[in-house]
């Protein structure tokens, strides 16, 4: 079996792609895989270090307001769409997946006019404008919230959840925490804002760094490479406590969540998976600009069944952070509350529910 992944951009669309790889060579040594992505997108540093064969096509998104460089990207678009064919027809697929991000607009269209059969995977609650543009021309649209079913053609899609969920179970968390220098015997909140880490989130973590040392409970903060420098320099002017610890970036993300009690992050789709599939409870900072408010909406439908609590940015400081991460952490009753029902909406076996659709469409 032959399959291309394409998606990019954000590590909400390459996680769920690198997960759904890794599941399906668990599961069988007959897959061979390509994955599409662009040259300046974060896919093409992730993609080529788990040794999965990469190539890319040239291809920006669109403006939303009236732009000369939208009439390129209609140009990048069909120019990318001659380049996918070319690229499927050498690599002979049989199969082709987009996990979302632009890129995977020319590629899965390219696909679907070459009849190969083609899937969509929408993380979100609200689906973005590339996948609404593909879903009339793929066989099956996979979607992780029920609400997101409204947006396309009742009869292409299934509810699969995000194979990063299946990935982070089975994790050690023990060895997750001694990686990153935490205590195995502290409770422990994870703090970070995505992969590409959020300012505003920096800098209510800053301000509570003195609190935070008065604290029976550990965290581990983490800025984003992009942030990271800013950022240790305002701490090397308060001090950092001896119970905060402080990283750019983690590449075992799956291990140190095993290992965490409580988490404070954006509400992107790929990382409510993750904390679902765990039952980790959290505080949600959606951030406000993303498409439609669809951060706000994906937290939503885990604080309406409590298992998070909503924080919106504008309402996020210092002392709102500590308030809720108190409130959540040292109220046992509460945390475990709170683990059920997070438990009880994630989607463990997600990873193995696309590749059966995978395997539906090959045959």
């Amino acid at each position: 079996m032959k399959i291309v992944i394409s998606g990019g951009g954000t590590g909400g669309h390459i996680y769920p792609a690198l997960a759904l790889i890794r599941e399906i060579q668990k599961e069988t040594k007959d897959a061979e895989f390509l994955y599409i992505g662009t040259t300046n997108g974060l896919e093409s540093k992730l993609v080529p270090r788990e040794n999965i064969p990469f190539k890319s096509i040239h291809i920006t998104g669109f403006k939303r307001k009236l732009s000369f460089e939208n009439v390129k990207t209609v140009y990048r678009f069909f120019k990318g769409v001659s380049d996918s064919k070319k690229i499927l027809k050498e690599f002979k697929a049989d199969v082709v997946i987009g996990t979302g991000g632009y890129v995977c607009g020319p590629v899965v269209y390219a696909a679907a006019k070459l009849k190969i059969p083609t899937i969509v995977h929408e993380q979100n609650s609200v689906p973005g404008l590339t996948n609404k543009f593909l879903s009339r021309y793929v066989n099956k649209i996979a979607i992780c919230f029920e609400e997101a079913k409204d947006y396309f053609p009742a009869d292409k899609v299934i509810f699969t959840g995000n194979p990063r969920a299946t990935e982070v179970i089975g994790q050690d968390g023990i060895r997750g925490r001694l990686s990153v220098g935490l205590s195995t015997t502290l409770p422990s909140v994870l703090i970070f804002g995505g992969s590409r880490g959020a300012r505003p989130i920096n800098e209510a973590v800053v301000k509570s760094l003195s609190d935070f040392s008065k604290k029976p409970y550990q965290v581990l903060y983490i800025t984003g490479d992009v942030h990271y420098e800013a950022v240790k320099k305002e701490v090397e002017l308060v001090g950092s406590p001896e119970n905060v610890i402080i990283k750019p970036f983690v590449h075992n993300m799956p291990e140190v969540l095993a290992g965490i009690d409580l988490v404070v992050s954006r509400a992107g789709a790929t990382t409510l998976a993750e904390l679902t599939s765990l039952g980790i409870p959290s505080i949600l900072v959606p951030s406000p600009y993303v498409t439609n408010n669809h951060q706000e909406k994906n937290a939503r439908s885990l604080s309406d069944h409590g298992a998070a609590e909503l924080l919106l940015e504008k309402d996020l400081n210092a002392k709102t952070l500590i308030k809720q991460i108190d409130s959540i952490l040292l109220d046992k009753d509460k945390l475990n509350a709170m683990k059920t029902k997070a438990k009880k909406m994630g989607v463990p076996d997600s990873a193995q529910r696309l590749f059966h659709v995978i395997k539906q469409l090959k045959k």
